[in-house]
């Protein structure tokens, strides 16, 4: 099991493996052979970064048990995906900006999929061998326009919309994690992956068949009940079991 990072130290962006409170660089591509240095920063020494830089970041809505129960509506046959550009994602402790026309912005809590290798048309049994590991995000959503602005382009795609980190955790088992949400440190959202409607495997290999995904790419699998309402100078914090704690701040 490895904790990849993306940080910058001062000399621009590098990946690196997370092992305690230090960072060690690595060298080759952690999408494939890589070596870990022998010397490390403290992590407070260095900026983390968004763990990776995806071409795109796919995303799944509807997916848990417990939201479609208490809307009192059936479970979507196959998975309702809708896209984010790459311009949305940032990192641990970023600023999310609430643009001057959106009145009502709401966080959501999300296991994040992270792509290894160049997936197309793949079985769901073959789609964990394309899944680098798992992050932490928080697909942030203008709430104006999910009926005015659909299908949901608008809402959804605003820059800082999509922080992810802190890490990218390897070697968990993305169908059972704790996934929860502190919005100005009180607990919001509390569940499990397991209820997820759609689990990992399915997700990848659907998404697949309609598009390529390449290395780096994010598929974030939808949110448990609790999202709820930010305003300036609000701090949110995504957590999942096995990965670490992403915060982030409004303005």
């Amino acid at each position: 099991m490895a904790k990849f990072v993306r940080f910058d130290s001062g000399r621009g962006a590098a990946y690196g493996v997370l092992e305690g409170d230090k960072v060690f660089p690595v060298s080759g591509s952690i999408f494939g052979n890589w070596e870990k240095s022998d010397y490390g920063y403290h992590v407070e020494e260095v900026k983390l970064l968004a763990p990776c830089e995806p071409t795109k970041v796919v995303c799944v809505g509807t997916n848990y048990r417990e939201v479609i129960e208490k809307k009192g509506e059936a479970a979507p046959e196959e998975p309702v995906i809708f896209l984010k550009p790459s311009t949305s994602v940032i990192g641990p402790e970023e600023a999310i900006v609430i643009p001057p026309e959106v009145k009502e912005l709401n966080f959501e809590v999300e296991l994040v999929v992270v792509i290894k290798d160049r997936a197309r048309c793949v079985s769901p049994e073959e789609a964990r061998d394309y899944i680098l590991g798992y992050t932490c995000g928080n697909d942030v959503t203008a709430k104006d326009f999910m009926e005015k602005g659909k299908p949901w382009t608008r809402a959804k795609g605003y820059d800082t919309f999509m922080p992810v980190g802190p890490c990218i955790a390897t070697g968990i088992d993305g169908d059972n994690l704790a996934i929860r949400m502190y919005h100005n440190g009180k607990l919001v959202q509390d569940s499990n992956t397991s209820d997820m409607i759609f689990g990992v495997a399915k997700i990848v290999s659907f998404v697949s068949h309609i598009m390529t995904l390449n290395p780096g790419d994010l598929i974030s699998t939808g949110t448990p009940p609790g999202k709820g309402v930010l305003n300036p100078g609000d701090i949110v914090e995504a957590e999942i079991e096995g990965i670490g704690r992403l915060k982030n701040y409004v303005k």
